[in-house]
């Protein structure tokens, strides 16, 4: 197994190039990804838009190593994913990725506390030091008092509190969040994206999924998607 280790040049620690993905519906092929090309470095935040159907959730899920594509060249933190096995996958997503669902995919039978502390059971980490900075996380995102309380208890914008922390614990060289404010209402909305961007602003490298204009211009840079292609990019002041 190639053990993950964290990016050590000066380079971009997300290159995606010439990738394609193609997904088979009945007879059909359908072009989710259609030779795209990305890349970033360290502290980027840049949010990829586009209707759907456009294969933005698709190249996430590459770039998460959630899914693999048909054909081109993704590297992540130096390594050639396709040269990657299972193991060595699971590896690079448990040490260096984190990851914020719309839906929040918490475990309904574990408390905020256990649910943050999940991604422990499957990386070798100090559980003294990964527990103090659940709590340290959990206190910084407003849930001191909701430490024991499970999903069913909160509200749509202190799960997904708990989500990002947990995304968080890891201390992940990339998040990845996918439409994380899709179900909340716009203040609560609101109040996630700024802990977002406070957390990009000390440096944090994230990728965020949207279709909505509003939010990707928080980003610095703007990636625009349509039929599994990149038709535009802009940059944000």
């Amino acid at each position: 197994m190639i053990e993950a280790q964290p990016n050590d040049t000066n380079g971009p620690i997300v290159h995606g190039l010439d990738l394609c993905r193609i997904f088979e519906v009945g007879d059909t092929r359908v072009h989710a990804l259609d030779h795209v090309d990305i890349a970033m470095n360290s502290g980027d935040f840049v949010a990829v838009m586009g209707p759907s159907g456009s294969g933005k959730s698709t190249l996430m899920n590459i770039l998460g190593c959630l899914d693999r594509p048909n054909s081109g060249s993704y590297r992540l933190l130096n390594h050639q994913v396709a040269e990657l096995d299972d193991h060595s996958l699971s590896a690079i997503r448990n040490q260096h990725l984190g990851f914020v669902f719309q839906s929040f995919h918490l475990l309904p039978r574990l408390t905020a506390l256990d649910n943050v502390l999940l991604p422990l059971r499957f990386a070798k980490r100090d559980i003294t030091e990964s527990r103090s900075h659940a709590l340290e996380l959990l206190g910084r995102l407003g849930l001191n008092d909701r430490l024991d309380h499970r999903p069913n208890q909160l509200s749509g914008g202190q799960r997904q509190r708990v989500a990002i922390a947990r995304a968080l614990l890891v201390k992940p060289t990339l998040l990845l969040a996918d439409e994380p404010t899709g179900n909340l209402d716009s203040k609560t909305a609101t109040e996630i994206l700024e802990l977002i961007l406070s957390f990009n602003r000390e440096g944090q490298t994230i990728l965020l999924v949207t279709h909505e204009r509003s939010i990707a211009t928080l980003a610095h840079r703007i990636v625009h998607m349509r039929d599994g292609r990149i038709e535009d990019e802009e940059t944000n002041a």
